[in-house]
């Protein structure tokens, strides 16, 4: 992988591709791997830019005392499009939604269009069942090294508590092997982790950061999925009606990893809007 530095530490990548640069972010105790499947689906002409960020399977640890609250994060990725000098990024959205507030937080210039994929917006943070054992996980001694070694094993992770309404397929014991194998080996991983779930939390804060996309003025793509129980469908539907230029197309047949419950699906919608989109720009010229 790649890496760069920033005021938060180094940030591992993956990229791929020249083109209008497409960055793809991940959720909690996951990392860019998560994409694998969509990846090589995706269409040429674009440059591809997963990194890993700091929310529990990440390879190296951030600097001592970095911010990783939710605005702390916002930081983190707006720090790293400005290292690797990106502008007019697509940005990708998926699980974890605090992304989703740079524009409440005036750091969106680097951000010309959006792809969101199911994740956490307006009150629902954390996330359903998932959610609240992450959070019960971070208030007990030992509780995100239990959650790690839990994750390893497959009838558990199946469960609701885990990944059981995340993903309808069955996640490979190799996929998740890489998502704890961090947290597991680095304590100042899971210190990293703990920042973010331990952050405080205001649901009217969070509800009006998520209402501020109504002052996002580029063309964005709500890719929800249509069944599952942790990222509410009526959310997908209200961010495409707050999104000045929001569309919304639903996946059935997925949960809240639809990249890896319907990986064609979800990499035709998003080569559509990527292709039509960036047609508009003088990328395209």
């Amino acid at each position: 992988m790649a890496t760069i530095e920033i005021p938060a530490g180094r940030i591992h990548y993956v990229e791929r591709g020249e083109g209008p640069p497409v960055v793809l972010l991940h959720g909690l105790l996951i990392n860019h791997t998560v994409w694998d499947e969509v990846i090589d689906l995706l269409p040429e002409g674009f440059r591809y830019v997963l990194p890993d960020l700091p929310l529990g399977a990440h390879p190296e640890p951030m600097n001592d005392g970095t911010d990783l609250s939710m605005r702390g994060l916002n930081q983190v990725i707006v720090d790293f499009l400005a290292a690797l000098d990106l502008h007019d990024v697509t940005l990708v959205h998926s699980d974890w939604g605090g992304g989703l507030f740079l524009t409440a937080n005036g750091l969106d210039e680097r951000v010309g269009r959006l792809i969101v994929l199911p994740c956490e917006a307006f009150g629902n943070f954390p996330p359903g069942l998932p959610g609240r054992m992450a959070i019960l996980a971070s208030a007990l001694p030992g509780g995100i090294v239990l959650a790690l070694r839990q994750m390893r094993v497959r009838w558990l992770l199946s469960s609701p508590l885990l990944f059981g309404w995340m993903a309808k397929r069955p996640l490979s014991q190799e996929l998740v092997h890489g998502w704890t194998e961090p947290g597991l080996r680095d304590k100042r991983i899971r210190r990293d982790v703990l920042a973010y779930l331990r952050a405080p939390r205001d649901k009217r804060v969070l509800i009006a950061d998520t209402e501020a996309l109504g002052g996002f003025s580029g063309d964005a793509l709500i890719l929800w999925s249509s069944a599952g129980k942790v990222m509410p469908r009526e959310h997908g539907r209200r961010l495409a009606e707050i999104l000045p230029n929001g569309r919304l197309v639903e996946i059935d047949d997925a949960y809240v990893l639809s990249m890896l419950d319907r990986p064609v699906e979800v990499a035709a919608a998003m080569s559509a809007f990527l292709i039509e989109a960036t047609a508009k720009t003088p990328h395209a010229e």
